[in-house]
């Protein structure tokens, strides 16, 4: 929740200017409010806008909600669902998560599915039920075929914002799970799902955890608010 209008047009324009030659897809989600504003900057250039949230409704007396349609309207291509704070704060269930990332795409947006442990839960040993859990919601409500138009971000809840990262290592085995989850259901799905590393992603740590076999790019939150840092990690996925 950060942004206004001067801000957001100086790192809007260093962001689309910092990435024109590169190679890659490049996306940046904001404030609903500023939809109209991502749209008007960044048409024509080779970086797409999206959302942070949506309703998993299509209309009606939700006030204060925004619905997926809406996004349409604004040209987005992307919508981020199930993000750890979405969950934690506002009590984002696994049926609500899925029910959102269903209406997404039944609209034609890509949804980023979020997903990950509390540090409670990984100091539990439970990664991998609370992920499962999670994709599992997901794979029963639309099917494993609709993860092929989606893309996959695990966030360590225990990373973000607080500094710490997970070691490659670490995001390796947890993407290597997930990927292996989706392959119990189709192969083939599991080979070309795109997944994300969204936990404290910084221009310093980029590369090597860009450079872990089944961790294909970030999903970025502070360091997307300074243009250097988030050149800097697109330049790290090249």
């Amino acid at each position: 929740m950060y942004g206004r209008l001067d801000v957001n047009r100086a790192l809007l324009q260093g962001v689309s200017e910092g990435v024109r030659q590169m190679k890659g897809a490049y996306a940046v989600c904001v404030p609903h409010p500023y939809l109209a504003q991502a749209q008007s900057m960044l048409q024509g250039t080779n970086v797409s806008w999206g959302a942070q949230n949506l309703s998993q409704f299509e209309e009606g007396a939700y006030t204060g909600e925004v619905a997926p349609g809406m996004l349409v309207d604004f040209a987005c291509s992307y919508v981020i669902i199930g993000h750890s704070e979405r969950r934690a704060l506002y009590g984002e269930s696994d049926g609500i998560v899925a029910q959102k990332f269903a209406a997404a795409q039944k609209v034609g947006l890509t949804p980023i599915l979020c997903v990950g442990e509390t540090l409670v839960e990984r100091e539990s040993g439970v990664t991998e039920e609370v992920v499962a859990r999670q994709l599992d919601a997901v794979l029963d409500f639309s099917g494993v075929d609709a993860l092929s138009r989606a893309v996959v971000a695990y966030e360590p809840v225990w990373a973000i914002g607080t500094g710490r990262t997970a070691s490659p290592d670490q995001a390796q085995a947890v993407h290597a799970f997930i990927r292996q989850r989706v392959g119990a259901r189709d192969a083939k799905v599991a080979e070309n799902l795109c997944t994300l590393y969204g936990g404290s992603v910084k221009a310093a740590n980029a590369a090597e955890l860009f450079a872990m076999p089944d961790i294909d790019g970030g999903l970025v939150g502070g360091a997307s608010l300074l243009v250097d840092d988030f050149v800097a990690i697109c330049r790290a996925a090249q």
